[in-house]
C-alpha cells in the first residue's frame, strides 16, 4: 500500500494528490457529509450512485467526483473536527465545541507536559497532541483496556505514524499515576472528584486543571471537593453551547440543528506548596449542609453551622 504522507510531522495534515489508503470526506449538494477509506478498486455506493476510488486516488483534494447517477460531491481531506466525529469509539467523545475551549482555556502550548485521564476512544488525545506537538508529553490514563486500544488506533490513523510525546498507560490514575510532573491535567471521568489529591501532586504550582463532566451533580461534588482541599483557585464552570445560522437571500434564520449541552468544564488553578486559597465570601442556602450530610463542605463552612 502507498505510504500516506503526511506534513509537517505529527500535524495530521496531509497535502497532495489523494492515495490509497488515507480517508477522505464526500459532500454532496445537500451537505451531508460521507466519510471513506480509499481503497484500490473499491467502491463508495450511495442511492444516488457509485463512485469508484480508484477515480479519486491520484487526483487533487477540492476536485467535484460525480456518481453514475449524475450526483455531486465535493472530495476533501477531512479536518479535525470531522475525523474527531466520524472516528470508531468505544466510550463517547469529547465534541469538538468543548474540545475548543478546553484546548484555549487549559492553555494547551507546544512543548507542554499534559496529564489526561480518561482517554477514551482518543478523540481529544488527537487535539492534545497536535496542541502540544513533538516536543511536548501527554501521558494518558484508561481504566479499561478496550477503551485504550481503540484510542491508540485512533491516534496512529490520525497522524499516520506513532506519536513521539504520547505515552498511554491502561489503568485507574490514583492507583497506576506514574509520578510526573506537569503543567496542565484535563479530567473526563465518572467521578473525578476522587483523583484531587493525586492531580494536585502532578501538577506544578500555577498549573491548571480542567475537569469534563456531564451532570450537575458531578460538576457541583466536583466542584466542592476542590474547594474543600484548599490548595487551589476557586474553581469556574462554564456549558458551551454553539447555533448555526442559515442565511441565503432573504431567509436569514437560526439553524434548525443547534449544539445544546454536552457537559460541563471546570478550570481551577493550583496553588503553590504550602499555600492554602483565601476563604470565598459565601452564604449557603439555609439547610443546604446538614447534619446527615457527610459530602464535601467548602471551607468555612462546617457542619452545624452553616
Amino acid at each position: 500500500m502507498t505510504e500516506i504522507p503526511v506534513e509537517p510531522p505529527y500535524s495530521g495534515v496531509r497535502r497532495g494528490p489523494l492515495v490509497d489508503g488515507e480517508r477522505i470526506s464526500l459532500t454532496n449538494t445537500k451537505g451531508r457529509r460521507y466519510s471513506i477509506k480509499l481503497k484500490a478498486g473499491g467502491q463508495f455506493h450511495s442511492t444516488k450512485g457509485i463512485i469508484n476510488h480508484d477515480d479519486l486516488i491520484g487526483g487533487q483534494e477540492g476536485m467535484v467526483a460525480t456518481s453514475t447517477l449524475g450526483a455531486q460531491h465535493v472530495v476533501t481531506r477531512p479536518v479535525m473536527e470531522e475525523f474527531t466525529v466520524s472516528m470508531p469509539r468505544g466510550a463517547t467523545v469529547i465534541y469538538p465545541k468543548d474540545a475548543s475551549y478546553i484546548l484555549m482555556f487549559t492553555d494547551i502550548f507546544p512543548g507542554a507536559r499534559v496529564l489526561e485521564a480518561g482517554a477514551g476512544s482518543g478523540g481529544l488525545s488527537v487535539s492534545l497532541l497536535r496542541a502540544i506537538g513533538p516536543m511536548g508529553m501527554l501521558y494518558s490514563y484508561e481504566r479499561r483496556e478496550d477503551f485504550a486500544e481503540t484510542a491508540a488506533k485512533n491516534v496512529h490513523q490520525f497522524f499516520g505514524e506513532e506519536h513521539p510525546g504520547w505515552c498511554l498507560r491502561v489503568g485507574d490514575l490514583v492507583e497506576t499515576y506514574g509520578g510526573e510532573k506537569v503543567d496542565r491535567v484535563v479530567l473526563d471521568m465518572l467521578a473525578p472528584w476522587e483523583c484531587i489529591d493525586v492531580v494536585h501532586e502532578a501538577l506544578e504550582p500555577g498549573g491548571i486543571l480542567c475537569v469534563y463532566v456531564a451532570t450537575t451533580t458531578q460538576m457541583s461534588l466536583t466542584m466542592d471537593t476542590i474547594r474543600t482541599h484548599g490548595g487551589w483557585v476557586e474553581p469556574r464552570c462554564v456549558e458551551v453551547n454553539v447555533r448555526e445560522w442559515h442565511a441565503e437571500g432573504l431567509a436569514v434564520r437560526p439553524g434548525h440543528a443547534g449544539r445544546g449541552h454536552t457537559g460541563f468544564i471546570i478550570h481551577a488553578r493550583r496553588l503553590a506548596d504550602g499555600v492554602q486559597a483565601p476563604l470565598k465570601r459565601r452564604r449557603p442556602a439555609p439547610g443546604a449542609y446538614g447534619e446527615d450530610y457527610d459530602g464535601p463542605r467548602p471551607r468555612g463552612v462546617e457542619a452545624g453551622n452553616e
